[in-house]
């Protein structure tokens, strides 16, 4: 029987995208190489002539190039249909999934985002301590909050490409801006995020990386 040979994957453990990305690989159960992004060459050299935005994850399938985490996990979705679907076939809830995927990816890891991204003097300060964006963070947690109320997962009943996002997005959030603890359904959503095996596993690779994290990474709160 034919074997495909398996994708390699430009990323870095600590990276909420890449994370999203290898929880598609580890749910699936598909193999994966990884070409690690820490500055070293010659895989430095290799990534930015491979794609010259310099954004990860990105992989590679022969010739073929994915970008994006969603990318990546829409390819392997196409790959591997029979194994554990993220992406539902019918049509109405795999758009329900793909909304919810760009809910995080647009209104959590982004103001997450821009707060790490003043901490580290590459985006000015409003001169209000973020206010703008934990704000904006407030307004997702809320709407996440309403949705998750009686729910297991974000879309459909079964982990999908949306739990995928929002598993990192989640982490690296309340360790940015903490969700208020009225939000319950959004925490209790969280953890079941961080037990699950394959986000388990995504989580213990990005250890050795915490000291990073610009704010200091919290303790008690992973």
């Amino acid at each position: 029987m034919y074997q495909r040979a398996a994708l390699t994957v430009y990323l870095h453990p600590f990276s909420s995208y890449c994370q999203k990305a290898k929880v598609a690989f580890y749910e699936k159960g598909v193999p994966f190489v990884v070409k690690l992004l820490d500055g070293s060459e010659p895989v430095a050299s290799e990534f930015a002539a491979l794609w010259p935005i310099g954004k990860f994850p990105v992989a590679v399938d022969g010739d073929q190039l994915i970008f994006e985490a969603t990318g990546i996990i829409e390819y392997l979705e196409a790959l591997y249909p029979d194994q554990v679907r993220l992406i539902p076939q019918n049509p109405v809830m795999a758009a329900e999934v793909r909304m919810w995927d760009r809910f995080f990816d647009n209104y959590i890891s982004y103001p997450q985002q821009r707060v790490i991204y003043v901490a580290l003097g590459r985006e000015p300060d409003d001169g209000d301590d973020c206010a703008k964006w934990k704000t904006a963070l407030e307004t997702a947690y809320a709407i996440l909050d309403q949705r998750m109320a009686g729910r297991e997962w974000v879309a459909g009943n079964t982990f999908s490409l949306a739990d995928c996002a929002a598993a990192p997005a989640l982490l690296y959030a309340d360790w940015t801006h903490a969700i208020p603890e009225r939000f319950s359904h959004v925490h209790a959503y969280r953890t079941r995020l961080l037990a699950r095996s394959s986000y388990a596993q995504v989580l213990d690779e990005a250890r050795p990386y915490r000291h990073l994290f610009p704010l200091g990474a919290p303790q008690g709160r992973d």
